[in-house]
């Protein structure tokens, strides 16, 4: 589609139906006048058709405007929000399809209620402009939502890896070794693999990975370790074998230039992590533990390095199986960062399967409840100097009356000094799942009474607080005036 022609047409659509309605004029009736069919002019104001110079002479006449003003791409102020995103080309760069929407339903919308689509629009840019949401958040937001829809299992790319396994002859009972991936990137995709010390560049010192396009050159840090090299490879690889050319260069990446090349590095992300874990391999192990009646968490970090890869990889792949396998639907990931010496702690990523779980961030700088497990494994990795700290503990949250069983490693970020992330998984405790994880009700499990901001937080004599729970108690305070108001209502009625 030519966006520079759709959006000529969709903006006289927009201007005829509004000078129309300011008219008082039925399609039917400005159809009677012109002796143009009122289908026709439907489709000129759904943005479908652009009219001659000789029809616009007709419709200007009848309608009393100018024909400068109908051909202008200027819309009046009550419209021009509507202007903008059109012009922008928001609605091309998201896959819409992705969703079951078709660009013509919502230019569809926008035609038959402009107004009040303008309002929601407006709406929109308002709520981005006051929590400062980029277009990355507004991307990883959409493709969040796209996982989530499809409780972030892909039966596809799954299917992919077992046929690529097949053609490679890669033994998904065994791990796959960073010499074996070397390999097939060498010697089938032609790749060059060079080991640079980006650290000496500290514009660089974020990064892991650098794709060179012309030369099929993969630069990778000397800082790397074995875990971090392998899904590099692996995502390397990934791109290759799910011919994928719209795509990244760096990893972590620090641009974009479409949604494509987000979803894109989604998938090859996911194929990576099913290639070095296995998805019958996973479950089998993960079957095992939970036969244990009395498992202790060197079990469990035992199970994550069993597979050599990082932590977060293994909680990732969680959040794949869990819901397909498990048939553990109701869960949460979170990767929550802290710097070391500041009181903040921040969620840099989250995931809410089947719908929105407990615990969530949020964008107005509110304090993260300090009983989360996930805050815990960072302050014990830091006071006990341990590269990989993990725990689990049931959480269970005072205003909802939920509780999670959630699991959480703790490790040094190696790429940002100083500074120590972890990453957790919760599950939602119902009857069907206390039959899959028998020790739930085991003592070696601690539950602790959360929230999820101190701000909103109704747990008394809470030792951990950081800050008062201001906003709950603004809420109080509306309720009980909304509560005298409606006595003086009834007393005055």
């Amino acid at each position: 589609m030519d966006i520079e022609k759709d959006y000529i047409k969709l903006i006289f659509g927009l201007k005829l139906k509004q000078v129309r309605t300011q008219k008082n004029l039925s399609l039917f009736g400005l159809a009677k006048l012109t002796n143009l069919s009122k289908s026709y002019l439907n489709e000129i104001e759904k943005g479908k058709k652009y009219p001659k110079t000789d029809k616009i002479l007709l419709l200007c006449e009848h309608l009393d405007v100018s024909y400068d003003q109908m051909v202008s791409l200027k819309l009046d102020n009550n419209l021009a929000p509507i202007g903008e995103i059109l012009k922008s080309g928001i609605l091309k760069e998201i896959p819409l399809e992705l969703f079951g929407i078709q660009e013509a339903d919502l230019i569809d919308i926008i035609a038959n209620a402009p107004a009040k689509v303008n309002a929601f629009i407006s709406t929109i840019i308002e709520i981005a402009q006051h929590y400062n949401l980029s277009r990355e958040s507004f991307f990883l937001a959409a493709l969040r939502s796209y996982q989530e829809a499809h409780n972030n299992y892909f039966e596809d790319l799954e299917d992919k890896v077992i046929s690529f396994s097949k053609s490679f002859q890669i033994n998904l009972e065994a791990k796959v070794s960073i010499e074996e991936l070397e390999a097939i990137l060498k010697e089938e995709y032609d790749y060059k693999i060079k080991e640079i010390a980006f650290s000496e560049q500290e514009a660089l010192g974020d990064l892991r990975s650098i794709y060179v396009p012309k030369s099929k050159t993969l630069l990778l840090s000397t800082e790397l370790d074995a875990p971090q090299k392998a899904f590099i490879l692996a995502k390397e690889i990934a791109y290759n074998y799910l011919k994928i050319s719209d795509r990244l260069l760096t990893f972590s990446w620090i641009k974009f230039d479409n949604f494509d090349q987000v979803l894109h590095n989604f998938y090859a992300s996911y194929f990576a992590g099913a290639l070095l874990l296995p998805r019958q391999l996973i479950v089998n192990k993960i079957n095992d533990f939970l036969n244990n009646e009395k498992p202790n968490p060197e079990e469990f970090v035992a199970l994550i390095e069993s597979f050599e890869v990082s932590p977060e990889s293994f909680y990732q792949r969680l959040t794949n199986l869990l819901p397909k396998d498990f048939h553990l639907k109701n869960l949460f990931f979170l990767r929550m960062s802290h710097k070391i010496g500041s009181d903040k702690y921040l969620i840099k990523k989250e995931l809410h399967i089947t719908n929105q779980q407990e615990p969530h961030a949020n964008e107005t700088n509110e304090h993260y409840c300090r009983r989360w497990v996930s805050v815990k494994t960072i302050d014990e990795a830091i006071n006990q100097n341990k590269s990989h700290f993990f725990d689990a503990q049931i959480s269970s949250y005072a205003h909802s009356g939920n509780e999670y069983l959630v699991f959480s490693s703790a490790t040094k970020d190696p790429f940002v000094e100083n500074c120590i992330r972890s990453i957790s998984v919760g599950i939602l405790i119902t009857p069907a799942m206390k039959k899959k994880f028998k020790f739930i009700e085991g003592k070696p499990l601690v539950k602790r009474i959360v929230g999820v901001t101190c701000e909103t937080c109704d747990v008394k004599d809470c030792f951990e607080r950081a800050a008062p729970p201001v906003a709950l108690e603004n809420k109080r305070r509306h309720e009980n005036t909304d509560v005298v108001v409606q006595q003086f209502i009834n007393q005055y009625s």
